[in-house]
C-alpha cells in the first residue's frame, strides 16, 4: 500500500501548467479530514497550504502549497491538514 512518501510534489514547467488550467477547480477552508484515494489525483495548487500524514500510522507527512503540482497514488489512505485555505485545480484518473 503506499504511503504519504510516494506523494509526487514539484514545481509544474509551463506545460503542465497550462494543463491544470482546464480541470474543475475544489476549495476548502482550514481543516483535517481523512481522506481515501480510489482514483489517482493530480492538483495544482493556486493558494492554500496542506500537510498530508499517513494513516493509521501518521509517522510521514508531506507538505505543500501554492504553485505546487502534486500527484497522488492510489491506494493512499491519509489525512488532509487544511493550514491556509486551499483553492486548486484537480482531476482523478
Amino acid at each position: 500500500m503506499p504511503d504519504v512518501t510516494d506523494v509526487v510534489v514539484h514545481k509544474p514547467n509551463e506545460q503542465e501548467t497550462e494543463q491544470c488550467k482546464s480541470w474543475p477547480i475544489w476549495t476548502c477552508e482550514n481543516s483535517t479530514f481523512d481522506w481515501d484515494y480510489t482514483q489517482t489525483e493530480t492538483c495544482l495548487l493556486l493558494e492554500g497550504q496542506v500537510t498530508v500524514t499517513d494513516r493509521p500510522e501518521g509517522e510521514n507527512s508531506v507538505t505543500f502549497g501554492a504553485g505546487d503540482h502534486v500527484v497522488f497514488p492510489v491506494g493512499l489512505k491519509c489525512v488532509w491538514k487544511v493550514t491556509k485555505p486551499v483553492r486548486k485545480h484537480y482531476r482523478f484518473s
